[in-house]
C-alpha cells in the first residue's frame, strides 16, 4: 500500500471507535498483530487485543478520538491525537500512536500517552 492508503486506513481506523464496534475494530488487525499501550504490557493476537480493548473501554459508550497530526514513512503511521472516551464519566487524554502496516492490516499498534492522566480522570 502506499503511504496515503495506509494514512487512510489509520483514519478509518481511529474513526470506528465511535461506536466501539470491537468486531470492526478488530478488523483492521493481523491475526498475529501486537498492540502494545506503552505503561502496559503488549498482548498478541487478535484474541488478547479484543480482551484488552474490552478491558478499558468497559466503562465508556463510545468515542471521539481525534487526530491532530497523521504522518506516513513507508508502512509506518504516526497519529497525534486526542481521545476521548464518552460515558458517565468522560476522559480525554492526549495520545502519539505509532502503526505499523502489513498487507492493508494493522500487525502492530503502539500507543504512548500519560498514564497518571488516565488514572487521575478515571478516579
Amino acid at each position: 500500500m502506499s503511504e496515503a492508503e495506509n494514512i487512510e486506513l489509520i483514519k478509518r481506523f481511529c474513526a470506528t471507535w465511535k461506536d466501539f464496534d470491537i468486531p470492526a475494530i478488530l478488523d483492521f488487525f493481523t491475526d498475529d498483530a501486537v498492540y502494545h499501550n506503552m505503561p502496559i504490557q503488549p498482548v498478541q493476537g487478535k484474541d488478547a487485543i479484543k480482551g484488552m480493548i474490552e478491558q478499558f473501554s468497559t466503562p465508556f459508550e463510545g468515542g471521539d478520538w481525534e487526530i491532530k497530526n497523521i504522518a506516513a514513512s513507508g508502512d509506518v503511521v504516526l497519529t497525534e491525537r486526542v481521545d476521548k472516551f464518552i460515558g458517565a464519566k468522560s476522559i480525554s487524554l492526549q495520545v502519539m500512536g505509532v502503526f505499523e502496516i502489513k498487507d492493508g492490516k494493522i500487525a502492530a499498534w503502539r500507543d504512548y500517552f500519560d498514564l497518571a492522566e488516565w488514572t487521575k480522570q478515571m478516579a
